[in-house]
């Protein structure tokens, strides 16, 4: 029995030009259909931009190719159905509760002026439970925590159903405990479903234990990429990030970035 279809995505010779100046230059990036790729990089290295502008958020240079498709092609609704984005701090609307909030993912099912179906609700309630949300269904956005807002942001990109998910730092904000969860639950949705995930991540420890793929950006250009013990070496992370680190293989061989302190050895 096969399993679910999956979409490859393939970025070709992306730049974004921002107030008249360049934050992202030939960027490329290519993830296999269902799995996993996460972009690394200090502040400013331009890893949010790369997410916006292949989201066709920000004016750009270059081509998004999602299973053979430029996504320029689309049309807002085909491109919906195609990639679903959660970005890092949106603007959540204070007085709408968090089912409906996370319903606006079933908008590029919806017709226009028409109303969502019973089967759009079971999708979003589905996710919410999926996420340990189901008791903030009717609660106002406005009385949640950081941590709480992260999760639906999430579970709004989630219901859209999109085979391609862009995720900015999707572990922001959340304690230890909803960080593992997300991030296996993004994980299981990625081998059960097929998806073709792209995440921003801050932890680099994160990044290689989840991740099939790393980028790693510095000065809006793209440094390397490979599996993480090819990019999560000693010597680029301290030449990129300026600090002084010891990588290490965790138990599953995947690699482990601890601070070195000065004077440690």
């Amino acid at each position: 029995m096969s399993g679910p279809r999956t979409y490859p995505l393939e970025v070709r010779d992306l730049g974004v030009t921002l107030d008249g100046r360049e934050v992202l230059a030939g960027a490329g990036v290519s993830a296999g259909g269902g799995t996993w790729l996460a972009v690394v990089g200090p502040n400013g290295a331009g890893k949010s931009t790369l997410l916006k502008a292949m989201m066709g958020l920000l004016p750009h240079t270059g081509e998004v190719v999602v299973d053979g498709v430029r996504v320029r092609d689309l049309k807002p609704r085909e491109r919906a159905r195609l990639i679903a984005y959660a970005p890092q701090s949106p603007s959540l609307p204070p007085d709408m509760t968090v089912f409906d909030y996370t319903l606006l993912g079933r908008t590029p099912y919806i017709a226009y002026l028409g109303r969502e179906s019973a089967r759009d609700r079971e999708i979003a309630g589905a996710v919410l439970e999926r996420l340990d949300l189901s008791g903030f269904a009717t609660r106002p956005l406005a009385h949640l925590s950081g941590g709480e807002r992260q999760r639906v942001v999430l579970a709004r990109a989630l219901t859209q159903q999109a085979p391609v998910l862009l995720l900015d730092e999707p572990t922001t904000a959340l304690d230890l405990g909803h960080q593992q969860q997300v991030l296996e639950l993004v994980d299981r949705l990625r081998a059960g479903d097929g998806l073709t995930v792209v995440t921003t991540l801050h932890d680099l420890s994160l990044a290689g234990q989840y991740a099939d793929t790393l980028l790693l950006l510095a000065g809006g250009r793209v440094i390397a990429s490979g599996p993480p013990r090819q990019v999560l070496t000693e010597p680029l992370l301290a030449r990129h990030f300026g600090a002084r680190v010891r990588v290490e293989p965790g138990t599953d061989g995947r690699p482990l970035v601890h601070l070195v302190r000065p004077g440690d050895r």
